[in-house]
């Protein structure tokens, strides 16, 4: 095992082995997604000794390709899941019941359903819920264990106002009423083990006092709870540590926000939880992408990739920021000048660009770029907008590279469309009757076990 004070805090894009990426991309193609799965478990150790007494546990929507799961399940991670799928990926890489937190955000009825049928097998899953209503749909189908309660303290922080949760009305019950709803939840059977709340994504250096608040708010309203329902097991603060996506920012105090969050957390009888995702894996993977097109442009060098908004869609979505390199250039044994350039990908929308006027040495048709801090919400947000299939995911693991996720083809993008429309020539009945016949008994295990896909398709390029 490394040694966790041994791993530098961040990864930075230049520290990546060029000729070694652009060997995947000749080996598998481009747009191609790498994973470092030995950075990850580094990241998990890291973050682990700041926090030793604490309950870990991995925000599965950061990446929830199956080698990353298993990698920091390895490690002793909990799983923090979204989603009906989410939690059928953490059971299929051997979590337990007790190793899995659910937290709803408006769960669908047939998330819902899937929750609880899978509860009965796995009695020690944790379910957290963030309205009052939702309590009521898990107590119609029968549900009557581990509860936590998300709530909203009123206070938010993280690098877009879009990711900002803690203060946002679609997250949680307000924390003024948090003990009324716990109180009667409790009166109903329900075994109340938790509070938790998230005060967004990728909270930076500058924005510790609003974290420190928050928590703060957080040890208040335990405090209050456990006078009511007696002792919490838990006090999950969420994640949201940030990570530097440009090249000259300071990584995360990390030391700093441990000790912050012990303190103003306070005494209460109950364990710490935290959920980091974005911690683990963003710098730990990159995209690599083919330079299709070069165009002297007005006022720039347009530099046209074969990845766009449908393969990485941060910068799209959030005006992100990611480091980008020339690998090729790094290779070549002469130095190339530097301009600005623009980097755009191949869809008809004016925002498909991943930056602007950068300076970046001259770039050559055929060269391979690197687009770094890829592995937090990179896949995991990909989409086939313009009928575009989605890329192939690599991982490297003890000095090896194997693929995890094949390519999309075109096929895998319409095979749905195909399937519905020859099932509604042949088949009469409702709407609903159709979809619930439509597709293979292969495709259903597929839809209710969506993990299974990721092995099927593991040596499929």
């Amino acid at each position: 095992m490394t040694d966790a004070g041994a791993s530098p805090s961040v990864r930075r894009l230049s520290e990546w082995d060029a000729v070694e990426l652009q060997t995947l991309v000749d080996e598998y193609g481009s747009p191609l997604y790498v994973l470092d799965l030995e950075r990850v478990r580094q990241n998990y150790r890291r973050l682990a000794a700041a926090f030793p007494e604490a309950d870990i546990l991995y925000a599965v929507k950061a990446n929830a390709l199956g080698d990353a799961l298993a990698a920091l399940h390895e490690e002793g991670a909990g799983l923090e899941c979204a989603s009906a799928g989410e939690v059928q990926r953490a059971l299929a890489v051997g979590a337990s019941g007790s190793e899995i937190h659910y937290t709803a955000v408006n769960p669908p009825a047939r998330d819902l359903d899937w929750i609880v049928d899978a509860w009965r097998e796995h009695p020690e899953l944790t379910v957290t819920v963030g309205s009052e209503d939702t309590i009521d749909r898990l107590a119609d189908r029968g549900y009557d264990g581990r509860l936590c309660l998300r709530v909203n303290p009123g206070i938010g922080a993280g690098h877009h106002e879009k990711v900002q949760t803690g203060a946002a009305a679609k997250f949680g019950v307000p924390a003024e009423r948090a003990v009324d709803v716990l109180a009667d939840a409790a009166d109903r059977g329900f075994d109340i083990v938790g509070i938790h709340s998230h005060v967004g994504s990728g909270v930076s250096n500058d924005q510790l006092d609003d974290h420190r608040e928050f928590v703060a708010r957080m040890g208040d309203l335990a405090r209050d709870v456990s006078q009511v329902v007696g002792d919490l097991e838990f006090v999950d603060v969420g994640g949201g540590f940030g990570v530097p996506y440009r090249e000259d920012d300071a990584p995360l105090d990390l030391a700093s926000v441990a000790d912050a969050t012990r303190d103003a957390l306070g005494e209460v009888d109950a364990r710490l939880a935290i959920e980091p995702g974005r911690y683990f894996v963003a710098d730990a993977g990159v995209l690599l992408t083919n330079v299709n097109t070069v165009k002297a442009a007005r006022d720039t060098t347009v530099v046209g990739v074969d990845a766009g908004m449908t393969t990485l869609i941060r910068p799209a979505m959030y005006d992100a920021s990611h480091p980008i390199r020339n690998l090729t250039a790094s290779s070549d044994a002469g130095e190339r000048e530097t301009i600005p350039q623009t980097v755009a990908g191949p869809i008809c929308e004016s925002g498909d660009v991943f930056c602007a006027d950068r300076e970046l040495p001259a770039t050559e048709r055929g060269d391979v770029l690197a687009i770094g801090n890829a592995g937090a919400y990179g896949y995991e947000m990909a989409n086939q907008y313009n009928s575009r299939p989605r890329p192939a995911s690599i991982v490297l693991e003890d000095g090896d590279a194997r693929l995890a996720r094949r390519r999309e083809t075109v096929d895998d993008v319409t095979r749905v469309e195909r399937e519905t429309r020859s099932v509604s020539e042949t088949s009469s009945g409702s709407p609903r009757e159709r979809e619930a016949h439509s597709g293979s008994d292969a495709d259903r295990k597929n839809d209710d076990h969506p993990a299974a896909s990721d092995t099927d398709n593991e040596r499929v390029r």
